[in-house]
């Protein structure tokens, strides 16, 4: 396994990237007057999640990480919860949206892994 130097290392971090990339190329096609509604709320959502995992890994103490990852966790869930209502009220097709969540759960099982291990070597 090769080393980490940096968190762009990490595969957390780039599946984090994977996802808002996705995320920012179907809001693309979302309605313009939701620019500043659903759109925003997605894209913050996703790019919150590898932002806080690398600002987490450039912070001195482990338990700083740990509380940087578990934001990026409370982000996942407010991507996905978001996703979900883009479908429900018809912005985004289940064929589009549901792989983009299937993404995300796999995510957040990396996530959980991730701070478990940091937990567990306190």
């Amino acid at each position: 396994m090769p080393e980490i130097q940096s968190y762009r290392d990490l595969r957390v971090w780039q599946k984090g990237m994977d996802v808002a990339e996705s995320c920012y190329l179907i809001t693309r096609e979302f309605p313009k007057e939701e620019i500043y509604g659903m759109t925003s709320q997605i894209r913050r959502a996703a790019a919150s999640i590898p932002a806080n995992i690398a600002e987490g890994y450039g912070r001195e103490y482990r338990a700083e990480y740990v509380r940087f990852l578990r934001i990026a966790q409370g982000s996942l869930k407010e991507l996905e919860t978001h996703l979900l209502l883009s479908v429900r009220v018809k912005l985004a097709t289940s064929q589009i949206a549901n792989p983009i969540l299937s993404e995300c759960e796999s995510l957040g099982k990396m996530l959980a892994s991730l701070i478990r291990s940091l937990s567990s070597n306190q």
